[in-house]
């Protein structure tokens, strides 16, 4: 693995992608690309979409932020891109760098060419671009919302997913047939290796695969496509999952999708009957599972339910090293 030919593509959203770019930092590569989920219907990012009829900015800042230049500037970049405006106004709750992207995509008429522009005056270490070239919304068949555990609810809006106290059988997005961004498709086309998680299984993993065009350029790709686990199940959307149902959702979702691994912290110490039941549930797949310590880990060693991005670096060279 070198610099001068290595590119990484990263897909996912919120805080797991920012881990997973620091984590890309850490290898060094020629080129960084981040292809971000835009279904987010929350807070400033919500707000933001609903009076502007934009693609959502909060997934793609943050993104941003993470590739920000590591210098004295560069941090002062990060800082303001998150800063959020307090008080009680209209500017209550909104991120500098969600306002910085919605005005240059207004002015430009490009959220593509808003965020080139964001990136190029923070020295970014890689290309931040969305999915899609269009807001989408997310919609799940969720059980256990009534009295009658086999009633299926339908809950629609990225917000609503991931805090439902229901259990989330299946999501779909609106529209069906989204607009790719093609630059995302050739991103992950052109990688070396491409990474799909870890974050909210259905609200900012999932959404990739239920992209056709990005399905086929995964499965195109000569690139090493690896998914990183979570940590631990989240409340709301995937309350009570085990590391094997995260793998046969996503599988569900994607059908004819086809990854070479999935990295599992080995934080979990499965037995050897879990390890048997989690190798078949990846080989459904096309995958390996292969366990890394990746977690950041207290002075006790338990986990923190945060990747550290050193390790997962580390993880990610040694899967790399051992491409066929």
């Amino acid at each position: 693995m070198t610099s001068s030919d290595f590119s990484i593509a990263c897909l996912g959203g919120g805080h797991g992608l920012y881990q997973t770019l620091l984590a890309a930092r850490e290898l060094e590569p020629s080129q960084i690309n981040a292809v971000v989920t835009v279904a987010d219907d929350g807070g400033s990012s919500g707000r933001i979409r609903r009076e502007l009829g934009i693609i959502p900015p909060g997934d793609l800042r943050m993104a941003l932020a993470a590739l920000a230049h590591n210098d004295t500037d560069g941090d002062l970049w990060r800082t303001l891109l998150q800063h959020r405006f307090g008080g009680h106004g209209a500017m209550a709750g909104h991120s500098v760098g969600n306002m910085i992207i919605a005005g240059l995509t207004e002015d430009l008429g490009s959220t593509q060419e808003a965020l080139d522009i964001v990136a190029k005056w923070t020295r970014s270490a890689g290309r931040v671009m969305p999915a899609c070239l269009q807001p989408l919304d997310l919609e799940a068949d969720v059980a256990g919302l009534d009295d009658d555990p086999r009633v299926v609810r339908s809950v629609r809006g990225q917000v609503a997913v991931a805090t439902t106290p229901g259990s989330v059988r299946r999501v779909r997005l609106i529209p069906e047939q989204p607009e790719v961004n093609p630059e995302a498709v050739d991103a992950i086309i052109n990688a070396d290796l491409v990474t799909i998680g870890p974050g909210s299984w259905f609200s900012s993993v999932i959404p990739h695969v239920l992209v056709p065009e990005v399905v086929e350029a995964l499965n195109r790709t000569s690139a090493k496509v690896v998914v990183i686990l979570n940590l631990s199940p989240e409340a709301g959307e995937t309350h009570g999952f085990t590391t094997e149902r995260h793998i046969h959702v996503l599988g569900q979702h994607a059908l004819d999708l086809r990854v070479d691994a999935f990295i599992a912290d080995n934080y979990i110490s499965p037995t050897s009957g879990e390890k048997a039941h989690l190798r078949r549930a990846a080989e459904s797949l096309g995958a390996s599972i292969e366990y890394y310590d990746v977690h950041v880990a207290d002075e006790s060693g338990a986990s923190l339910n945060k990747h550290d991005p050193e390790k997962l670096a580390a993880a990610l060279r040694d899967l790399y090293s051992k491409r066929s």
